[in-house]
C-alpha cells in the first residue's frame, strides 16, 4: 500500500508540475471530437509521431475505437488512427482488468486525459493509467484486492479483419505475440510484432472465448504494471530488447517526458487574444496535426519493413529514420504543408520516407506489407514538391522520380472527380520535373495536365445547371459538382479564360451565399481561399472567420446531403465537437483550423505559397526553424473585432496580392492586417 500510494503521490506532483510548467499542455481538451460521428478522435495517451496511443475500446465502438457517450468497454488497446473513417484501423492488443470483462464501464468523472497520459477508474474498481513513447506502452493496472488482479489479453482484437494472430507466453514475466490485420477499408495489411512485460510473474491460460487470461500468484501489491513493445514489423528485432530497456524509464518518468515532447511542439506557435474556446480548439487542433506519421524504424537495428516486404536498413542517409502511416487525399492538403512549416527537425525524415515509398513499391492505398496501420497515399508527388520547394531536404527526390512517372500513367480518368485529381498531379510531377532540371519532361506533364484538365473541366464543370447541388452526380466520389468545380486551382487561370474573371467571382461568391460549401469534408476545404485569385482578397477573412467561429447552416455531410441541414458551429470544444460525419481525417480539419487561425493558408500544395487573410486571434508568433531562432509574427492593426482588411504588409512593404512564398516568411519577419471600420 505505501508503494502505490508513494507512486500515486509523485504522479500527482508530476501532473502539477506539468501544469504549472507547461500550460499549453492545459489549453488541449483531448475530449473534443470524440463523441458519436463527430469527428472520430480519441484521447489516447501518445507522443508526437507515435505509433502507440492507448485507449479504452467503447463497446459498440466509433471508428477509432473510442466514444465519449459509451461508457462500457471491450477493453483497453494500444494503437489507432484518428478519424480515418470506414471501419477505422488498429485496435490491436487489447486488455481488459477483469474476470469476465462483462458490463466493465467507465467511470466518465473520473477520467482524466492529456497529452502523453491517460487515467480512468472502473466499474469494477480498478484504476487504469497509461502513458507511452514512440514503440512502448506503459499501462498500469490498480485493483481494489490482489485477489481480483487478472487481466483478460485478446491477442485478435483489431478494429477490422484479422489474417492471424498469437500469443505465447515466453517468460515467467514476459509474452510474445504478433497480429496481421487489415489497413483501412480492408485495402492491404500491416503486421504487428509485440512483446508484453509485466511487473510480477504471471499464469496464463485460455479461455473458452480465446482470449488469454493471466493471473498474478506472486503479487505483492495490489497493481500490475504492463509494457508492451511492438516491433516495425520484423520480429527479430524484439530479440534484442531485454527487461533493463523495457523498465529502465519509471512510468513517472515516461509521461513527463511525453508532455515535454508535446510542449516543445505545441510551443512552436503562440497566439494571443481570441476566446478561451477558440484557443483550446486551436491547441487541441495543433496537438492531433502532430499524432502521424509513425516513426517505425527499429532505434537499435536501423531496420524497417518496406512496402516490398524486404528488410531495409536506414543507413546510407545520414540520421535517417523511417516514418509511416499515411491519409495523403486528406491530409496532404493541410496537414503535411503545416508540419513542413512548423517541424523542420523531423520533416526531412518525413518527406525522405515518402520518397522511399516510390523505391520500395507504393500503391495509391495500403499495401499488403505496411508496418503499421495506414490508409493511403495520393497525391505524395505535389506533397514533396511543396516540401522541396519550401526548403526541406529529400535527398532520394532524384531516385524516387521513376516511381512517380510510373504512378501518374496508371491514374485513373473514369470519373469528373478523378479527373480533376489526375490533372493536378500531373502539374505537380511537371513542376518537379523542373525543378529537377528535366525540362522535356516538365513541359510533357505540363501539357498532359493541361489536355486532362480541358478535357473535363468545361464538359462537366462551367456550365451550372439544376444537377449541381446533387451529391455524388455524374460519379463524384463524396461531393456535388459544385464543390468539385473549383477542385484543381493550379488551373484557376483556365477557368477565368474559360468563363471569365468576373463571372468566376460572381460565382464564387454565389456559392458561400447559397450554402453549398461543405465544412464536414476535405473536397472543398480549400474555396475559401480562393478570392484572392480573383480580385477579391479582403472577402477571404470574413468568410473565414465564419466557418471556424460561427453557427452556420451546413447542407451537406460525409457522404450525402442532410436530411434536415445541420446548423451549428463546424469546430466547438466539446465532445461533438464538429459537424456530423465529419471525419477529422488524420489530422486534415485540424491543420485546416489552424491555418485558419493564423491567416495563412495553401491553396495550392506545391506551390508553396500562402494565400493571407487576417488571422482568429490579435497575434501570432511562430518560433520556425531546427533551432527555433527564426521568429514570425502575425498581427492586427487598426479597429478591432473587424473582418475587412485594408491592406497586409511584410516587414513594412504592402502585399498587393495577399499572398506570401513560405521561403521568404521563413527568413523571419513580421506579417500586419491593417483593418478598416
Amino acid at each position: 500500500m505505501k508503494k502505490i500510494l508513494s507512486s500515486l503521490v509523485f504522479m500527482s506532483a508530476s501532473l502539477l508540475a506539468l501544469a504549472q510548467q507547461e500550460s499549453l499542455l492545459d489549453k488541449v481538451n483531448l475530449s473534443i471530437g470524440t463523441a458519436d460521428d463527430y469527428g472520430q478522435m480519441t484521447p489516447g495517451a501518445t507522443v508526437p509521431y507515435g505509433q502507440i496511443q492507448v485507449c479504452p475500446d467503447s463497446k459498440p465502438r466509433q471508428h477509432p475505437g473510442y466514444d465519449y457517450e459509451v461508457p462500457t468497454i471491450s477493453g483497453f488497446s494500444i494503437n489507432r488512427l484518428s478519424g480515418v473513417g470506414g471501419s477505422g484501423c488498429g485496435g490491436n492488443v487489447s486488455l481488459m482488468p477483469d474476470w469476465t470483462g462483462d458490463d466493465v464501464r467507465l467511470l466518465k468523472h473520473t477520467e482524466v486525459a492529456k497529452p502523453g497520459y491517460y487515467s480512468v477508474q472502473l466499474s469494477n474498481g480498478v484504476w487504469f493509467t497509461a502513458t507511452a513513447n514512440y514503440r512502448m506502452a506503459a499501462e498500469r493496472f490498480s485493483f481494489p484486492s490482489k485477489e481480483k488482479a487478472v487481466l483478460l489479453l485478446n491477442p485478435r482484437s483489431a478494429f477490422d479483419k484479422v489474417f492471424d494472430a498469437n500469443f505465447e507466453q515466453k517468460a515467467p514475466d514476459m509474452g510474445q505475440g504478433f497480429a496481421e490485420c487489415a489497413n483501412t477499408c480492408r485495402r492491404g495489411r500491416y503486421h504487428l510484432h509485440y512483446r508484453l512485460y509485466t511487473s510480477s510473474p504471471f499464469v496464463l491460460d485460455t479461455i473458452a472465448d480465446g482470449r488469454k487470461r493471466l493471473t498474478f500468484p506472486e503479487l505483492s501489491a495490489k497493481y500490475v504494471e504492463v509494457r508492451i513493445v511492438v516491433s516495425t514489423g520484423l520480429a527479430d528485432e524484439l530479440n534484442k530488447m531485454t527487461p533493463n530497456m523495457v523498465w529502465a524509464t519509471s512510468f513517472e518518468h515516461m509521461m513527463e517526458r511525453a508532455g515535454r515532447q508535446w510542449e516543445r511542439l505545441l510551443s512552436k506557435v503562440e497566439v494571443e487574444g481570441g476566446t478561451a474556446d477558440q484557443q483550446t480548439i486551436f491547441y487541441t487542433s495543433l496537438y492531433r496535426t502532430f499524432h502521424s506519421p509513425f516513426l517505425v524504424t527499429d532505434p537499435v537495428m536501423r531496420r524497417y519493413l518496406g512496402t516490398d516486404g524486404k528488410t531495409h536498413e536506414a543507413e546510407g542517409l545520414k540520421g535517417f529514420h523511417y516514418y509511416s502511416s499515411w491519409s495523403l487525399w486528406d491530409t496532404y492538403r493541410t496537414k503535411f504543408p503545416l508540419i513542413t512549416l512548423l517541424d523542420e527537425v523531423h520533416s526531412p525524415n518525413i518527406m525522405q520516407s515518402l520518397a522511399q515509398l516510390y523505391m520500395t513499391g507504393k500503391k495509391d492505398w495500403s499495401t499488403d506489407y505496411e508496418c503499421v496501420p495506414t490508409v493511403r497515399t495520393e497525391h505524395a508527388i505535389a506533397t514533396l514538391l511543396d516540401a522541396y520547394r519550401q526548403g526541406i531536404s529529400i535527398p532520394s527526390l532524384r531516385d524516387a522520380y521513376p516511381g512517380m512517372v510510373a504512378e501518374v500513367k496508371r491514374l485513373s480518368l473514369k470519373s469528373p472527380d478523378q479527373c480533376l485529381e489526375a490533372s493536378g498531379d500531373f502539374w505537380a510531377l511537371g513542376q518537379l520535373a523542373e525543378e529537377l532540371g528535366m525540362k522535356e519532361d516538365a513541359v510533357l506533364w505540363k501539357e498532359r495536365g493541361e489536355a486532362i484538365f480541358d478535357s473535363i473541366w468545361p464538359k462537366e464543370f462551367q456550365n451550372i445547371d439544376e444537377t449541381y447541388t446533387k451529391m455524388r452526380g455524374n460519379g463524384l466520389y463524396q461531393g456535388t459538382r459544385w464543390q468539385y468545380r473549383w477542385g484543381a486551382p493550379m488551373y484557376l487561370p483556365r477557368m477565368i479564360k474559360l468563363v471569365g474573371k468576373e463571372k468566376l467571382a460572381a460565382q464564387l461568391q454565389q456559392f458561400f451565399r447559397e450554402e453549398l460549401y461543405n465544412q464536414g469534408n476535405e473536397p472543398d476545404i480549400h474555396v475559401p481561399f480562393l478570392f484572392g485569385r480573383l480580385g477579391m482578397p479582403r472577402q477571404t477573412g470574413g468568410i473565414v472567420r465564419s466557418l471556424a467561429t460561427e453557427s452556420i447552416t451546413h447542407r451537406y455531410g460525409g457522404n450525402d446531403a442532410y436530411p434536415t441541414p445541420f446548423v451549428g458551429c463546424a469546430f466547438v470544444n466539446q465532445p461533438r465537437g464538429y459537424c456530423p460525419e465529419m471525419d477529422e481525417d488524420d489530422g486534415a480539419m485540424s491543420a485546416w483550423y489552424v491555418f485558419a487561425s493564423i491567416g495563412m493558408y495553401p491553396l495550392i500544395v506545391g506551390e508553396a505559397v500562402y494565400e493571407l487573410f487576417p488571422p482568429l486571434f490579435d497575434k501570432v508568433t511562430l518560433h520556425l526553424g531546427a533551432d527555433r531562432q527564426t521568429t514570425v509574427v502575425i498581427r492586427k492593426e487598426g479597429a478591432k473585432g473587424s473582418d475587412k482588411c485594408k491592406r497586409v504588409t511584410w516587414n513594412g512593404k504592402a502585399l498587393p496580392d495577399f499572398r506570401i512564398p513560405v521561403r521568404k516568411l521563413k527568413k523571419g519577419g513580421e506579417l500586419v492586417f491593417i483593418m478598416e471600420e
